[in-house]
C-alpha cells in the first residue's frame, strides 16, 4: 500500500504508474475518500471535545434549567458522534478497498509493457545439442516411473500429481540442498505453516477473495492455503518494530504452495509446469530503505549461483511493468532452458517490494535516534521443486531414457542416475 500522503502529493505520477502497470485503480477516488475520512474524523474529534466540555460543566452546581439544557446538548452530541462514526466506518472500508488496488511505484529501469516486453539481460550456461530427439518431462516421468499424473487426477483432480521412486527422493534432495545453501548464506531456516489468515495475505499483497484470486480459501473461516512462504515469513513481522541493529532479517522458508491457477492450460503449462500444489523454498528479507536496491541484486546473484551449480542453462529477465504484480517495485526472473518445450520457462523470480508490504503489515524500523520508519521487504525463489525437476529431467536425459543427476545433488539423493522402468 502506498502512503496516502504520497498519493496526494504525487497524484499524476501515481496515475501514470497505474497506466504503465495495466491495473484497474482510481487514485483520485482514493484521495477523495482519504480527505472525506479525515474531515469526518476532525468533526468527530471536535464533537468529542464538546462532549467533554459538556460533561465538565455538568459537574458544576447549576440551576435546573441550565442543567436540562446541558443534558439535552449531551444527548444530541452523543447521537451525532454515533452517526459520524458509522459514516467513517463505511468510508474507511471503501478507502481501504480502493487503496489496496493501487500498485507499488515502479523502478525507472523496468521496461514498460506486458509479459512479452520483459527484457532479456543475458543468457548463462550452454544449451545442450542433443544427438537424439529429447523427450519432455511428462514422457520421461512415465518411462522412469517417477511421476504419476493419472493417480493425482483420480485422487485429487486435474493438475495434481504424485512423485514416486527417485522422483520423490529428488524432491527431498532439492529441498535439503536449497535449505542448506541458504543457511550457509546466513539465512535463518524456517518450516512454515501452509495456512495463513486472509489479513496476512492482504498485507503481503495477495487477493484472498473474489473472482480474480489465485488462492484457495478455507470455507467458513478467515484462513487460506498459502501460495508461497513469502506470505507466512512476512506475516511473522506484522505489527512489529525491529531495531535497526538487527537488520537485515534474512529468512529461508520451506512450504507447500497451493494455487488455483484458474484458466491456466495448454501445451506450455502441461505436466509439472503449472500445478495446484507444489513444494518451494523461498527467501525473504527485511531491510532498511537504503539497503533494498542492493539487496535485490544480492538475491538475484544467489539464484544465479544455485542454477549454475545445478548446471541448468538459464536467462535473466528484467520484468516489464505489466507483469510485476502489485507489490513489486522491480523484479527479475530466471528462466531455465527446457528442451521439452523448446524454449525457456520461468524457474525463479525475485522482487524488491520496497515499503509496500511493510506498510500494510505495519512493520517498522527503529533507528538509533528512536525514530520509527516503514521497513523494506524483498522475496525470491530458491527452489520451486516441480520446475527444477522439469529442468533436470529434460536437460540431463540420455538417449536410452535414463537421466543423470547434477553432481552437486548426488550427496543429497544418494544416486547419480535415474534408470528407466519401462
Amino acid at each position: 500500500m502506498l502512503d496516502p500522503k504520497y498519493i496526494r502529493d504525487n497524484l499524476e505520477a501515481v496515475k501514470h504508474n497505474i497506466l504503465k502497470r495495466g491495473v484497474k485503480a482510481d487514485a483520485t477516488l482514493v484521495i477523495d475518500l482519504y480527505n472525506s475520512r479525515n474531515k469526518l474524523q476532525f468533526e468527530i474529534d471536535t464533537l468529542r471535545n464538546d462532549r467533554n466540555e459538556n460533561a465538565s460543566k455538568m459537574k458544576q452546581k447549576l440551576p435546573e434549567g441550565e442543567r436540562a439544557v446541558l443534558i439535552e446538548e449531551g444527548k444530541n452530541i452523543k447521537v451525532k458522534v454515533a452517526e459520524l462514526e458509522e459514516k467513517i466506518k463505511e468510508i474507511e472500508l471503501k478507502y481501504t478497498e480502493e487503496a489496496m488496488k493501487i500498485p507499488n511505484m515502479t523502478d525507472s529501469s523496468c521496461p514498460v509493457g506486458g509479459e512479452a516486453d520483459s527484457v532479456e539481460l543475458r543468457k548463462e550456461g550452454v544449451i545442450r545439442n542433443f544427438s537424439f530427439k529429447p523427450k519432455d518431462h511428462v514422457e520421461l516421468g512415465d518411462i522412469l516411473d517417477v511421476i504419476d499424473f493419472d493417480s493425482g487426477a483420480n485422487v485429487s483432480g486435474q493438475k495434481f500429481y504424485y512423485l514416486k521412486n527417485e522422483g520423490a527422493l529428488l524432491e527431498l534432495a532439492l529441498i535439503n540442498f536449497g535449505m542448506q545453501y541458504m543457511t550457509k548464506k546466513g539465512f535463518t531456516p524456517y518450516l512454515t505453516p501452509d495456512i495463513a489468515k486472509a489479513s496476512i495475505l492482504e498485507g503481503i499483497g495477495f487477493n484472498p477473495r473474489g473472482s480474480e484470486t489465485n488462492i484457495y480459501s478455507i470455507e467458513n473461516t478467515d484462513q487460506c492455503l498459502v501460495g508461497t512462504a513469502e506470505i507466512t515469513l512476512g506475516g511473522i513481522y506484522r505489527d512489529t518494530i525491529i531495531d535497526e541493529s538487527a537488520l537485515p532479517v534474512k529468512m529461508a522458508g520451506f512450504s507447500h504452495c497451493f494455487r488455483t491457477e484458474a484458466g491456466a492450460s495448454g501445451q506450455a503449462t502441461k505436466g509439472l509446469y503449472r500445478v495446484h500444489q507444489f513444494s518451494k523454498v523461498e527467501m525473504f528479507v527485511i531491510c532498511t530503505p537504503s539497503e533494498s536496491e542492493k539487496m535485490l541484486e544480492t538475491l538475484r546473484e544467489i539464484e544465479e549461483e544455485i542454477y549454475k551449480a545445478l548446471g541448468i542453462p538459464y536467462r535473466v529477465l528484467n520484468i516489464a511493468t505489466g507483469d510485476l504484480g502489485n507489490p513489486a517495485y522491480k523484479k527479475y526472473d530466471l528462466e531455465a532452458w527446457m528442451p521439452g518445450r523448446g524454449c525457456y520457462g520461468e524457474i525463479t523470480s525475485t522482487s524488491n517490494c520496497t515499503d509496500f508490504q511493510a506498510r500494510r503489515l505495519n512493520t517498522r524500523i527503529k533507528d538509533k535516534a528512536g525514530n520509527k520508519n516503514i521497513a523494506h521487504m524483498l522475496n525470491g525463489t530458491v527452489i520451486a521443486v516441480p520446475r527444477v525437476i522439469i529442468s533436470i529431467l529434460e536437460n540431463y536425459q540420455n538417449e536410452d531414457g535414463t537421466v543423470d543427476i547434477p553432481e552437486i545433488l548426488v550427496p543429497f539423493t544418494g544416486f547419480s542416475k535415474i534408470t528407466r522402468k519401462k
